[in-house]
């Protein structure tokens, strides 16, 4: 797509979040809390078993959006984030985006603003934010 618009929208494959996803997020960030690394005590949480952090899940989410190198300069912002819904071990979420508005930066960029939704396997919204890109026209 070599020009965006307002309603443009997409949707992108599926990730499931392991054990393993969750343990090495953890290692990388040093967020060690048990909610989400420790099965045993999270049994005892509110949330009944162990969950993925909030912030691996928006990075997977991340990554499971196809940014076109051609196009796209740099993931100018992420805003706005609010997780709705606890991912848990064998969850598999997926982006559903929409573009805002675009407004242009120069004569060779735009900026795009874009809602993304972040739905679990069930179709359930787990996390909604807006992302801005630098968009090379």
């Amino acid at each position: 797509m070599s020009t965006v618009a307002p309603a443009d929208s997409f949707v992108t494959s599926a990730r499931t979040i392991g054990a393993a996803d969750i343990a090495a997020f953890a290692e990388l960030t040093g967020d060690m809390h048990p909610q989400h690394t420790d099965a045993e005590w999270a049994k005892s949480s509110q949330f009944g078993e162990q969950i993925a952090h909030g912030m691996l899940v928006l990075s997977c989410a991340i990554g499971l959006v196809r940014f076109d190198p051609e196009r796209v300069i740099a993931l100018r912002r992420v805003g706005d984030a609010v997780f709705k819904l606890p991912v848990k071990v064998g969850d598999s979420i997926q982006v559903a985006g929409q573009v805002v508005r675009t407004r242009e930066l120069d004569e060779a960029t735009s900026l795009v603003e874009q809602r993304w939704k972040v739905l679990n396997q069930d179709g359930r919204m787990v996390l909604r934010m807006n992302v801005e890109v630098v968009w090379r026209h």
